[in-house]
């Protein structure tokens, strides 16, 4: 085995050491991949027919508008910052892209749009999410305000806005015949569309740009020490800006795709998603107070949460007893997480 020497003191003795043949992080995300595995097969043998390869591939299929609005949710939690907005920007996004996307003479207001190309509207939705990221970013870097009370009041604002243009209700007529291309297009038989494969390829980027960019290391070091980052030079308040138009364009994206899937701009879509990004998060490892997390980790909580709800859905529990689980699961988490890494640090 290899080994390191420290010193022990002023005597200049030296005691042999063995390397940790897993960083904390590493460790931590084990854990959580071995919790989705054990619980998998807990189900398996609670729920019939769990264990079939078309629910296993529903665990992420399903799921896929929660996954990938825990990337951005990830970044900024490692950062030391929180993201409540994204459930109300996919609501907003979706409905200012069927909005935009509307014949200018429907029979009422609810038909009526802006007349846009469904490319053109899109394009502009997403520039409605990204105000909403600039808003967050304003208000948590230049005013200096917690991010959790500015982002839970931008969630607010981006559902009320998608309310007042829905009228309380929702919008799903004199649309482009291509609108609901994107969001049903198959890419891989009939059960992989492209709503998934752009969850995917956000996954596989997140994961470069933590592993392999200098962005990604500046997103720990902003926050495991924010004074320390300071100092060194690091301009925090571009970084975390960055980081909330990143979150707000991933839930942009989100939303555009969902409208286009259902064709339709309901200003109740992404209802509780933001908490759900959260949880799985958490799930994964990811520390509340910032600075330790992974965007794999975060995988690995959406499935837990995936699983836990799937079982609990076939075991015919109420949506009562599927939040008491969730919350469950969240506890035993963090208390698993503190635990490890206290016996770690011994």
């Amino acid at each position: 085995m290899t080994m390191a020497k420290i010193s022990t003191g002023g005597d200049g003795g030296t005691q042999p050491r063995a390397r940790r043949p897993l960083s904390d992080e590493a460790l931590i995300t084990s854990m959580v991949a071995c919790a989705a595995a054990v619980l998998f097969v807990l189900a398996a043998l609670l729920v019939p027919n769990f264990h079939q390869p078309l629910n296993v591939l529903n665990l992420v299929t399903n799921n896929w508008p929660v996954i990938s609005l825990g990337i951005g949710v990830t970044f900024l939690l490692v950062s030391g910052n929180f993201d409540l907005s994204v459930g109300g920007i996919v609501a907003l996004s979706g409905v200012l892209a069927v909005w935009f996307a509307q014949s200018a003479e429907g029979g009422n207001a609810l038909s009526s749009g802006w007349g846009m190309p469904t490319w053109l509207a899109m394009g502009c939705a997403l520039l409605g999410a990204l105000s909403i990221g600039a808003l967050n970013a304003l208000f948590v870097v230049r005013l200096r305000i917690p991010s959790i009370i500015v982002t839970l009041g931008t969630m607010m604002l981006a559902r009320g806005i998608a309310q007042v243009i829905t009228q309380g209700s929702q919008r799903n007529t004199n649309l482009p015949a291509d609108f609901g291309f994107l969001g049903n297009l198959s890419v891989i038989g009939n059960s992989v569309k492209l709503p998934v494969v752009v969850m995917a390829v956000l996954l596989l980027v997140a994961i470069f740009i933590e592993r392999r960019t200098v962005f990604g290391r500046l997103t720990f070091w902003t926050g495991a020490n924010p004074v320390a980052a300071r100092l060194s030079g690091i301009d925090r308040a571009r970084h975390v800006t960055l980081l909330y138009l990143l979150s707000a364009g991933v839930a942009g994206i989100v939303g555009i795709l969902l409208a286009s899937e259902f064709k339709s701009g309901f200003s109740n879509r992404g209802l509780l998603m933001e908490f759900d990004a959260l949880v799985i998060a958490l799930l994964g490892g990811v520390a509340i107070a910032g600075g330790f997390g992974s965007v794999i980790g975060m995988f690995f909580g959406a499935i837990i949460l995936a699983i836990v709800t799937s079982a609990a859905t076939g075991l015919v529990l109420s949506p009562d007893w599927q939040f008491i689980l969730k919350a469950l699961a969240v506890f035993l988490a963090i208390v698993a997480q503190s635990w490890a890494l206290a016996r770690r640090n011994k």
